[in-house]
């Protein structure tokens, strides 16, 4: 059999370090959970109503992922650059159709991201019906921190918070959640086939807010990890 040939390199496989581990976690695909704090849907101006409304999800491609430390480029064509602080999901195992009393069976474990957003841009596309990408499949625009192997583990509660220059802008609880980490991994999984190195942004709390260069951005997930951010020049693609 003929081994396939490319007329360039491919890209690198996008991955995540483990703690406890010397091998990396290869990420799959990024989904992301959309207006899943009811404090964060209210300041967008789009309260949800569990009782009629359905979760939803964006997602944004494994190339855009960066290492918690890393300084990142003032993205281009955008004056409103947003910080999102979440609870980052790891899926450890295939599934389909997954009931919610299964769900935890595919967790690997968990991490802290920041979904960064040009929000001027997400804004301009939501009002007009359009898809969000170029407000939030940005390079550079996944950060995230080591994976915490958590096999099993449900997470219920646990306060979130970020920190811009040492002030707090955010300051939750992942209790809050709407939609829960059950709930999302079942849901989910009606639309896909869930596969191991899929990652899931469980969504972010009130308080989110424009950036800008030179900022540095700290945040926490009580009893998995710490991240840290900070926001380089225009024009200059992140590094670690």
């Amino acid at each position: 059999m003929t081994a396939t040939t490319y007329l360039w390199n491919p890209p690198p496989v996008a991955s995540l370090p483990v703690r406890g581990h010397h091998e990396h976690l290869p990420v799959n695909r990024i989904f992301c959970v959309g207006r899943n704090y009811h404090a964060h849907a209210v300041e967008m101006g789009r309260p949800v109503d569990k009782a009629t409304e359905r979760a939803f999800y964006f997602t944004k491609s494994p190339q855009t992922l960066v290492p918690s430390g890393a300084t990142v480029a003032y993205p281009p064509e955008t004056n409103n650059y947003h910080y999102e602080m979440e609870l980052v999901l790891v899926i450890g195992k295939s599934g389909f159709r997954v009931p919610t009393e299964r769900a935890h069976e595919l967790i690997f474990g968990y991490a802290c991201g920041l979904d960064m957003t040009r929000r001027d841009l997400q804004l301009i596309a939501r009002d007009k019906g359009r898809p969000w990408d170029l407000g939030k499949d940005i390079e550079d625009g996944s950060v995230c921190s080591e994976v915490v192997p958590m096999p099993g583990v449900v997470i219920e509660q646990g306060e979130i918070e970020l920190e811009v220059n040492g002030e707090v802008k955010q300051k939750s609880d992942v209790s809050n959640l709407i939609w829960n980490i059950r709930e999302i991994i079942s849901d989910l999984s009606l639309y896909y086939h869930l596969q191991p190195g899929d990652i899931i942004y469980t969504g972010t709390p009130e308080g989110v807010g424009p950036l800008l260069p030179g900022d540095h951005v700290e945040g926490r997930v009580e009893g998995v990890a710490n991240i840290r951010l900070t926001v380089g020049r225009s024009g200059h693609l992140g590094t670690s």
